[in-house]
């Protein structure tokens, strides 16, 4: 009786990913050009939420300094952009090796060392607020002064070089989601996938079992950190600026991990639902404040803050595995 229930539910959600994809591929269509810019903003979180959700919910190791490689892949193709007219792909395959090597050093002087954790956690900021200072420092970039992109108005839209309208950004991050969710549903099935989630669960277990977990955790680490270095490119090339602090800031960390922990961490669908939820609601409070004429600054971060305490209270697990039970559907791996 189980095989059919699980066929069933597998069926289910392939059907409900291509609706979902199917509506997504024609919202340019219906919504004006606000809801097209949160609608890109929100695709934007559940992108870098799914490549965060790499390291912390499949192999259990915590990052509260992710906007490293953020803004490392920003600079990297904003700066070749900029200085040699380098195009922002290229850029991109730039700053791909940079922010997995970044990754990999963080990586390797915490597990080699035995930090693990919250001072794993603490480390991952602690690189952060370096790279903040030090790039608020740097000529190079223009240091806080920011770096700004040239921008040029195009008869059409110019996907190779990123220059164009929001309807071109929003399929470019579509389809950068559709690839990172098909990425991590690979990763998850996969061996490296079921170390990860060994290491997870119980890392002496796991040791014990024979896996090796310093290598496999520098996996996670490395590829995480590889994936997230898109959603820099992206920033630098949709904003068209930079500035230190908005993209290396520990606001910036927090925004990205808390989409997947409303929506469920250690899920496939769970960092995409989590970005959509949050986004939506945070837009709809700034909306109402500013319709009603109020000045409330910090409203979003404690409105993020009380989202936050009401799902850890209600819905510990996130709020896609209840959901996916009462859909009917594959809740995924939890």
């Amino acid at each position: 009786m189980m095989v059919p229930r699980v066929a069933g539910a597998g069926r289910r959600s392939v059907l409900l990913l291509g609706a979902l994809l199917a509506a997504f591929v024609a919202a340019p269509f219906f919504v004006n050009d606000y809801l097209l810019t949160v609608l890109i903003l929100s695709l934007y979180f559940a992108y870098i939420g799914q490549a965060w959700n790499i390291m912390m919910g499949f192999a259990g190791q915590l990052s509260l300094g992710h906007a490293i490689y953020i803004g490392l892949a920003a600079y990297v193709a904003a700066t070749l952009f900029t200085r040699l007219g380098i195009d922002p792909w290229i850029g991109f395959a730039a700053a791909i090796p940079v922010a997995a090597a970044c990754g990999a050093v963080i990586g390797f002087l915490a597990f080699r060392f035995g930090v693990a954790g919250v001072y794993f956690a603490i480390l991952t900021i602690a690189f952060a607020e370096f790279a903040r200072i030090g790039f608020d420092n740097w000529n190079l970039v223009n240091a806080s002064s920011g770096l700004f992109l040239p921008v040029t108005q195009y008869a059409h839209n110019d996907v190779w070089r990123l220059r164009g309208d929001p309807t071109m950004f929003y399929y470019v991050i579509l389809a950068a989601t559709a690839v990172a969710f098909v990425l991590c549903h690979l990763l998850l099935r996969s061996r490296i996938g079921y170390c990860w989630l060994a290491i997870r669960e119980d890392e002496e277990a796991a040791r014990a079992a024979g896996i090796d977990t310093f290598r496999y955790k520098m996996y996670a680490v490395t590829i995480s950190a590889a994936v997230t270095s898109f959603a820099g490119v992206f920033y630098a090339f949709f904003y068209n600026n930079l500035f230190p602090e908005q993209v290396f800031g520990i606001s910036r960390s927090i925004e990205i991990i808390l989409g997947p922990i409303i929506g469920g961490v250690g899920t496939l669908f769970g960092p995409i639902l989590g970005a959509f939820v949050l986004t939506g609601l945070a837009e709809t409070l700034n909306f109402v404040i500013s319709a009603s004429g109020l000045d409330l600054p910090g409203a979003t971060q404690v409105f993020y803050g009380v989202c936050l305490l009401v799902v850890m209270a209600a819905l510990p697990d996130g709020v896609w595995p209840p959901l996916a039970r009462r859909l009917g559907v594959s809740g995924d791996v939890k």
